[in-house]
C-alpha cells in the first residue's frame, strides 16, 4: 500500500496557514467583545466558526506529514 507523505516544503506552507488561521480566529473572537453593531458582530462569530473549521482541517493535514525519527 502506498502511503501519501506531505514534502517539506507542504508541511512548512500548512504550518504558516495554521498560525495565520489561528491568529485570525483570535483576533475576530476578541473583536467581538468590543464591538457594538450587531452586523459586524455576527460577521465576527462567522468567520470565528470558518476558522475553527480551517484550523481542524489544517491539522488533519499535518497528520500527513512525515514523521521525523
Amino acid at each position: 500500500m502506498e502511503q501519501n507523505y506531505l514534502a517539506p516544503a507542504e508541511t512548512m506552507q500548512i504550518h504558516e496557514l495554521l498560525n495565520f488561521k489561528t491568529i485570525c480566529m483570535t483576533s475576530s473572537k476578541m473583536m467581538e467583545g468590543v464591538v457594538f453593531d450587531q452586523e459586524l458582530k455576527t460577521l465576527f462569530e462567522k468567520d470565528v466558526r470558518q476558522s475553527i473549521t480551517a484550523i481542524n482541517d489544517l491539522q488533519v493535514l499535518l497528520g500527513k506529514a512525515p514523521k521525523l525519527r
